[in-house]
């Protein structure tokens, strides 16, 4: 059910909020619950769960997948009887692709007391963005973001659900290095805050590894020619690629100009790399790249389920769009019924103490800043298919 402000996602049950809109949900609300009843229905209303993801924008196909992963958490919640003896209720807003678009639809979601925790978003820039009313608001956040920054500037609510670049970038220099011996790089990164921040770390893991970076270029989000970029990574003698791409569209721009103008060099990116939409608009163009992936579906029993119950459903593999959402809910319905509550404080501290949660990401050990993962896989484009080389996980600080 949509409407104008929001998607509800609630099986089984009629959604005032999506029929009715937030004024009139509440004048409903007031008329039918008085005296006695209202402590009941307190009792048995819906813990509810706010999420912002793009349904509209150049993200929006990815914002699909990452939709589909939180409903189908919920469903599989609450058919194992919800929490604490209800249900979970799921209320999505459209942020947009753009950043002023995450902060307004955080706040539509902040301004309903219902909601208990939010899903905020993969893309760091936008996180960055969301921040200031995250730190008003007072409540969970789990988002997807991997700048190491965002759970390092002292905002307590804030819970990363994937590895943070802290992590990608050791993997991404090791394997480059190590296993590829290929040591003149060429680092290719948006120049957001996810980018810039991927950018100074795999520089500095190269250059521990006795590699050097014979280019780095930078270039803004939507950038519609990479023209410029790919004649300095061929005029560089690069022999191997390092990326952070943020939109999945650059990525695949990018990936079809270096190979009509001739590059060949290996190429070992980040996660965008192996997303399925960069795999739909890239093509044959990313055949034969490496990337690091914080999920891949034969990295564990877990994520295995999840990958065969998702293709079955949808239709289509599952990325880390989906995978990320689907942990989130999981782990926010484990606090709840950790906590026995849904204050936000008491949410917090059984967040943060979950320790050897196996989620479809990998194992779930959260450290004092928030961040749940700690290790990425190696994964290859063989003929457009996503293979598992192996997986790398480091101790949690």
């Amino acid at each position: 059910m949509v409407s104008a402000a929001a998607a509800v996602f609630w099986p089984g049950a009629r959604c005032w909020r999506a029929a009715l809109g937030h004024g009139a949900a509440a004048l409903l609300a007031g008329a039918l619950l008085a005296g006695p009843e209202r402590a009941v229905a307190a009792d048995t209303a819906p813990i509810t769960i706010g999420m912002v993801t793009p349904l509209t924008g150049s993200a929006a196909e990815s914002g699909r997948y990452a939709e589909w992963g939180a409903e189908m958490a919920v469903s599989e919640v609450n058919a194992a009887g919800g929490v604490m003896g209800r249900m979970l209720k799921l209320v999505i807003e459209d942020d947009q692709t753009t950043n002023p678009g995450v902060v307004s639809a955080f706040n539509r979601l902040a301004n309903d007391p219902a909601i208990v925790a939010f899903l905020g978003s993969i893309r760091s820039t936008q996180v960055h963005a969301m921040d200031p009313d995250v730190r008003r608001v007072g409540k969970p956040v789990f988002f997807g973001g991997t700048d190491p920054n965002l759970t390092h500037a002292g905002d307590p609510w804030l819970f990363r659900c994937r590895p943070n670049d802290t992590y990608s970038a050791k993997v991404i220099a090791a394997f480059g290095v190590e296993t590829l011996g290929l040591k003149k790089w060429a680092l290719v990164t948006s120049t957001d805050a996810f980018g810039s921040s991927g950018a100074r770390l795999l520089s500095a893991e190269l250059q521990g590894l006795g590699a050097s970076v014979v280019t780095a270029q930078g270039y803004a989000n939507q950038t519609p020619d990479f023209t410029p970029v790919v004649l300095a990574v061929k005029g560089s003698g690069a022999d191997v690629i390092g990326s952070y791409f943020t939109f999945e569209q650059d990525l695949a721009i990018f990936a079809r100009q270096l190979r009509q103008l001739g590059v060949r060099s290996a190429w070992v990116g980040s996660p965008s790399i192996t997303d399925t939409a960069a795999l739909h608009l890239a093509g044959p163009a990313l055949y034969g790249t490496y990337g690091v992936a914080d999920f891949n579906a034969d990295s564990s029993p877990e994520a295995r389920h999840f990958a065969d119950a998702y293709q079955k459903l949808h239709k289509i593999p599952v990325d880390q769009f989906a995978a990320w959402t689907y942990d989130a809910i999981n782990l926010a319905a484990l606090a709840i019924g950790n906590a026995k509550s849904t204050d936000p404080q008491g949410l917090r501290a059984a967040i943060l103490a979950i320790r050897g949660y196996k989620g479809t990401e990998g194992v779930y050990d959260f450290d004092a800043n928030g961040d749940g993962l700690h290790g990425y896989n190696v994964v290859q484009n063989k003929k457009g298919k996503i293979e598992f080389v192996k997986r790398v996980d480091f101790p949690a600080p």
